[in-house]
């Protein structure tokens, strides 16, 4: 969820608790838009250090507490030597929020040049690209900000020293803490949208996602009018509304990261600082608090970032060759089709040596009967030449397409399974999860001559640990192993399985390799639902997850075979059976080893 108001209430919440009488031992500009406050609590609140980091970024806003030191520069920015002057050794004498605006204000008390006690502000405003961390005195004045705003960037609020600090009310929106029944009614009356944009429309803090959430807990349909609502609907939102702002009051806070299953691994979503029903169908992970829950979020959301990174070069490799194949076998396809005709040259000659006495000379033009069809046919001549001369004309341009036919079946036949292999190859990064999946790809393209051998890691190079197969457990706690490249499928297919255990893959697409572990069972006494989960693996795992329902393929794996000298992961095999298999492995739990 974006980091809305709900959010930054939780958040504030748990600032408040932790850092309220803390004093102020550091502050450092890590970034341009950053900056991070060494705070020391009260020995009541847990005394130790903490971190706030602060980050103003267009891109990223954030603020939470972290245990993670950052590098600083060796020179300050004036910024940062401002908040020294000010701010330092000072002692937070409060943090709030003005509504449910995503806006964290520290109240900070110290002792200026001339001793006496004063109070200044330090606001962290997260706005998308309007974020800013604006140094604010007690008369509400700006004295700096990290990001200046200028009446030529802004025409609404210039965020400039000297000038008057204030939120602006650009979009009219009410505060939902303070809503009241009869307001909300009257409100939900006049709107002529769908009732979550009314929310999110209407109310400070409210993302969409939130609304919909509301709406959900509400049970209104989703793309149902505002207007069209009865009154016993129009009291459900209330109701849900309410409740959500009243756990919002009470601080009943549970932060917690949600999960979709991708590539064998748990992709991290989305966040919510309260219970969604919005998202039921996702995988919810507790966290202690909501500066862990960001942290966390963001740093596995960084990490699949960095995995889709490290494999751009690969994806580039494997792109550049496949679209160079599949052109040359496009031209190899069309000549193919220009050879099509040599059967009607050798038939030419043949008739016109069966009946070459009877060609007249001269003639441009000759009808003979076809004697393989017993039709009559007419045969283009040259009439400078003779009919013997026409035929072995004919045997030529017959024997020339013939050689070329021979040649380019022999040549697209490697053309096409080299562009079947670089497609797997293509799937496989799309699946790899790990620097170890992209480590055995690289192998793999480099036994097939794709790319150049990389040398050995030198001496205080870590290895990269070879990544395993994917191990998932059934519904009936039977064992399915996944494999998530070429390599991985080898080692599913020919030393994971026995002879009796039920191999699957999708049908005429790449794909994993998929292994239901029989126990040594007959077909017969596997459940139905083991089938059908494992079907689902091999459709999850394949180029056409995205289609909603795959065709796979199921047999026993002594049926199985590999060719000599195939590729990674190429099988063959003839006797199978087939399953419409649907995409959704949510019943499935990946095993702890």
């Amino acid at each position: 969820m974006a980091f809305d108001g709900i959010t930054t209430a939780a958040l504030v919440r748990e600032l408040s608790d932790l850092l309220t009488g803390g004093r102020i031992n550091k502050i450092a500009q890590t970034d341009r838009c950053e900056l991070v406050l060494t705070i020391r609590p009260l020995k009541e609140r847990g005394g130790g250090q903490v971190r706030l980091y602060l980050s103003a970024d267009p891109s990223l806003p954030l603020c939470y507490l972290t245990e993670k030191n950052r590098p600083s520069p060796l020179t300050a920015p004036s910024f940062c030597m401002l908040l020294r002057k000010h701010l330092q050794s000072g002692r937070i004498v409060s943090v709030s929020q003005p509504g449910l605006e995503r806006i964290v204000r520290l109240e900070i008390e110290h002792l200026n040049e001339m001793g006496d006690l004063c109070r200044h502000f330090l606001i962290m405003e997260i706005m998308g690209k309007h974020s800013n961390l604006i140094f604010v005195d007690e008369n509400e004045t700006v004295v700096d900000s990290i990001r200046h705003v200028s009446s030529m960037v802004s025409s609404v609020r210039e965020v400039l020293p000297g000038r008057p600090y204030f939120v602006p009310d650009t979009l009219h929106k009410k505060n939902p803490l303070e809503e009241d029944r009869e307001a909300f009614l009257a409100a939900l009356s006049g709107a002529g949208s769908d009732p979550a944009a009314f929310l999110a429309r209407s109310y400070t803090g409210l993302s969409r996602q939130a609304a919909e959430d509301i709406c959900l807990r509400a049970d209104l349909v989703h793309d149902r009018s505002a207007l069209s609502l009865d009154s016993g609907e129009a009291d459900r939102l209330w109701a849900a509304f309410s409740g959500r702002m009243e756990e919002i009051r009470k601080g009943s806070f549970c932060p917690a990261i949600y999960y979709k299953d991708q590539a064998g691994a748990r992709v991290p979503a989305d966040f919510s600082a309260l219970p969604m029903a919005l998202w039921s169908d996702l995988t919810a992970r507790q966290m202690p608090s909501v500066s862990v829950m960001l942290e966390t979020f963001y740093a596995e959301k960084n990490d699949l970032t960095r995995m889709r990174q490290k494999s751009a070069d690969l994806r580039h490799i494997v792109q550049t060759i496949l679209e160079r194949d599949l052109h040359k076998y496009d031209l190899q396809m069309k000549q193919i089709r220009d050879t099509e005709k040599r059967d009607r040259f050798r038939v030419c000659g043949e008739l016109l040596q069966a009946y070459a006495y009877d060609v007249p000379e001269g003639a441009k033009t000759y009808e003979a009967l076809n004697y393989y069809t017993g039709e009559t046919m007419t045969i283009t001549l040259d009439p400078t030449l003779t009919a013997q001369q026409n035929a072995q004309r004919y045997f030529a341009r017959y024997n020339k397409l013939k050689r070329t036919y021979e040649a380019l079946s022999g040549l697209t036949e490697q053309v096409k399974a080299e562009i079947d292999h670089l497609t797997s190859i293509r799937t496989s990064l799309d699946l790899a999860s790990s620097e170890g999946d992209l480590a055995q790809i690289r192998r793999e393209l480099e036994e097939s001559g794709f790319v150049r051998r990389q040398s050995s890691p030198g001496k205080g190079k870590a290895r990269i640990p070879a990544a395993r197969p994917l191990h998932y457990i059934s519904s009936d706690g039977f064992d399915i192993y996944v494999g998530k490249n070429n390599l991985q499928n080898e080692e599913v297919t020919f030393k994971i399985a026995d002879p009796t255990d039920i191999w699957f893959h999708a049908n005429d697409m790449p794909g994993s390799h998929v292994i239901l572990k029989a126990r040594g069972l007959p077909l017969d006494q596997i459940p139905d639902r083991c089938f059908l989960e494992a079907a689902a693996l091999a459709a999850w795992y394949s180029s056409g997850r995205d289609q909603g329902h795959v065709e796979i393929d199921y047999a026993q794996r002594r049926h199985i075979k590999k060719p000599g000298g195939a590729r990674p992961g190429f099988v063959i095999y003839h006797t199978n059976y087939s399953i419409l298999a649907g995409t959704d492995i949510s019943m499935l739990r990946l095993a702890d080893s």
